[in-house]
């Protein structure tokens, strides 16, 4: 179903470099280009949010320092905000990116703004952090439910997360699928030889691996893997993020002898450039909701060797598009990287799957199934 209205949208997420800021944020700027009102909601303005358009505004959450609290109560400088902004703008409906503290917010909100006679629906996308890792933590259990079952409309980034989902908690609102998206038209560049140059030598392949360097990225395997490779294969290793890891893979860097073939290269707003030109991806996880960063490897031509975790298996094809270990499997990882990156042919044959499967999640697939969920909402 689509429909040519046109609507108000609070999106609340968090700003930072992380797949459900990302998400939150392509999607606010794909509902403006199609003539709907975005507001962004949040503490910092999302640093993917670096274009100018009528149809977008952001609204910044202050939390001041109140003596007080011992610690500030963001979730409730949140809900102020929120209903703010519905009354001042006069939104039609709030998208909310994580249970809590969003969802819970935007329920409170909803609540105040019922007292004064105005409905607000609440859509709920799940990224998979609020799931797995508070969803461990039983004081949260209750609220992240009470969050869940409340919602008007409750979405999921994978199949896998739904699952998990359900089977954490008592949920008896149901959940959509609406995978995470890319936008192909960003994943357009060709083959830089001057990047590429500036990056590696001639002879050499370069591995890429992208994240917040947070510990379910195991990124110490990487590092594992990537030494491995290097005694087979002429490579560079690209690490393009940065996070609390960040040390523990500096000196294993030195340990392995290994820092003149690794660069750590930081946060990039940007990543498509440095992929264009990369030959493979390594995602060892310890978790995935989805694998966004995957996806945005395989869009960009490059085969990705990660876990076989989460929603991984939704994204990364095994055999076709890259291939699926166990977690800790460094030995397989690098196994199957030297058999990629030393034949030519099966390189570019996977090369290619990985560009084709990846084009099932353009954004012109998905956005439709968001603006199908704001229709219904509206009737």
């Amino acid at each position: 179903m689509q429909t040519n209205k046109k609507y108000k949208i609070g999106i609340i997420c968090y700003p930072t470099y992380g797949g459900s800021g990302v998400v939150a944020t392509e999607l606010g700027m794909a509902l403006a280009e199609k003539g709907h009102e975005v507001h962004f909601i949040s503490y910092n303005q999302p640093f993917r949010l670096d274009v100018f358009c009528d149809k977008i505004s952001f609204h910044e959450v202050s939390v001041p320092d109140y003596p007080l609290f011992e610690y500030i109560p963001y979730e409730h400088n949140l809900t102020a905000k929120l209903v703010d902004v519905v009354l001042h703008e006069k939104l039609n409906l709030l998208h909310v990116h994580y249970a809590i503290p969003h969802a819970s917010a935007a329920l409170s909100a909803k609540q105040i703004l019922a007292s004064q006679g105005i409905h607000i629906p609440i859509i709920t996308t799940l990224h998979g952090t609020d799931i797995t890792l508070l969803g461990k933590d039983k004081s949260f259990k209750s609220v992240i439910e009470f969050a869940i079952n409340n919602s008007d409309v409750v979405t999921a980034v994978s199949k896998s997360l739904k699952q998990e989902t359900l089977d954490s908690f008592n949920i008896k609102k149901e959940i959509q699928v609406v995978p995470n998206f890319i936008d192909s038209s960003l994943y357009k560049y060709e083959n830089n030889p001057n990047l590429r140059r500036s990056l590696a030598k001639d002879d050499e392949k370069i591995i890429i691996h992208i994240s917040n360097f947070r510990k379910v990225k195991r990124v110490q395997d990487v590092l594992k893997v990537f030494a491995k490779i290097k005694k087979e294969i002429p490579s560079k290793l690209l690490l393009i993020g940065d996070g609390p890891e960040r040390l523990e893979m500096e000196e294993l860097c030195r340990n392995l002898d290994l820092c003149d073939h690794i660069r750590f290269i930081g946060k990039l707003k940007a990543v498509e450039k440095i992929l264009s030109v990369s030959d493979l991806f390594l995602l060892p996880s310890e978790t995935e909701s989805f694998g966004l960063v995957a996806l945005e490897a395989m869009a960009s031509k490059v085969p990705v060797i990660s876990t076989n975790t989460g929603g991984l298996p939704e994204v990364n094809k095994d055999g076709k598009t890259g291939f699926l270990l166990n977690m800790g499997d460094v030995d397989g990882m690098a196994e199957k990287a030297i058999f990629l990156l030393s034949n030519k042919d099966k390189l570019k044959e996977f090369k290619e799957c990985a560009y084709k499967h990846a084009m099932q999640f353009d954004l012109p697939n998905i956005l439709p199934m968001y603006e199908d969920i704001y229709e219904n909402l509206s009737k």
